[in-house]
């Protein structure tokens, strides 16, 4: 099952049921959006309203978290190409919320950064409120499993001596989310796949069988000290292949389309364009 927030004809957020190339109407969004807990995921499975192609409505971020939470360095080949070592616990670092954008919004490249980079990953959505998470709690904390695009200003990120991560990675548009919500009981999540492609060229191809840190690992070492609450957002890393560490560099460019897709999700598309 696949829950999305959309609009139409420019109105309030609603959420729906993704059924093949339609949404159903499941009633008006809450200000969080789509929250994957028991509770949101049967509002989806008993959405009755009316049935809207894909192609009449806009698709946007699925939810409208507090916390947007991200790992770096998690799996193994990016570690690698990045010329850093295998990292002893999980890196984490926060996206601004404000960044999300939707499926088909336009990443806007502000004029300072000269070194826009993609990095396609996997994200999943906290259904329930956590605090010092065993494996287990970890585990049904998971509510759904969704496509993140990290855009990712490496000037801004490596121009200081610490590589600070928050402000390159949270430029305006930089964190393209969506396009749905997939129930995360319904996938293994140690085997979910992943590819990014940038105007048609696959330039990221993996799965979450490869991370460092698996998703279970992720959410019990983020809850010891931090409450996670229901709708948090955790990116749990990129595989390599990314702009940066390629020779040459393939950084984004005007023009650009990149498109994420995550099984059981589907596909992410963004266009990229530049700051005038």
């Amino acid at each position: 099952m696949r829950a999305v927030r959309y609009s139409r004809n420019g109105g309030e957020p609603r959420l729906g049921r993704l059924d093949g190339e339609a949404v159903v109407d499941a009633g008006a969004a809450s200000p969080e959006g789509f929250v994957p807990s028991d509770e949101g995921w049967e509002q989806i499975a008993a959405a009755s309203g009316e049935a809207t192609p894909l192609a009449g409505v806009r698709l946007l971020h699925p939810n409208v978290p507090r916390n947007l939470l991200a790992i770096g360095l998690n799996y193994r080949d990016h570690a690698e190409e990045s010329e850093l070592d295998i990292p002893p616990v999980p890196v984490v670092f926060a996206k601004l919320p404000s960044a999300l954008i939707g499926h088909d919004a336009p990443i806007v490249v502000p004029r300072e950064e000269t070194r826009p980079d993609y990095e396609g990953e996997v994200a999943v959505i906290l259904g329930r409120t956590i605090y010092r998470a065993s494996a287990a709690e970890a585990r049904s904390a998971v509510g759904g499993i969704t496509c993140l695009h990290d855009v990712s200003g490496r000037r801004a990120q490596l121009e200081t001596p610490l590589r600070q991560f928050t402000l390159g990675k949270s430029f305006d548009t930089f964190s393209p989310m969506g396009p749905c919500v997939a129930r995360a009981d319904e996938l293994d999540l140690d085997a979910i796949g992943i590819r990014t492609d940038v105007s048609g060229e696959t330039m990221q191809s993996s799965s979450t069988a490869n991370l460092i840190f698996s998703i279970v690992d992720l959410v019990v070492y983020c809850s010891a000290g931090v409450t996670l609450e229901a709708g948090t957002v955790i990116a749990t890393g990129t595989p390599g292949g990314v702009g940066d560490s390629r020779v040459p560099p393939r950084y984004l460019r005007e023009g650009d389309v990149v498109e994420i897709t995550v099984d059981g999700v589907g596909t992410l598309r963004n266009p990229v364009t530049f700051e005038r």
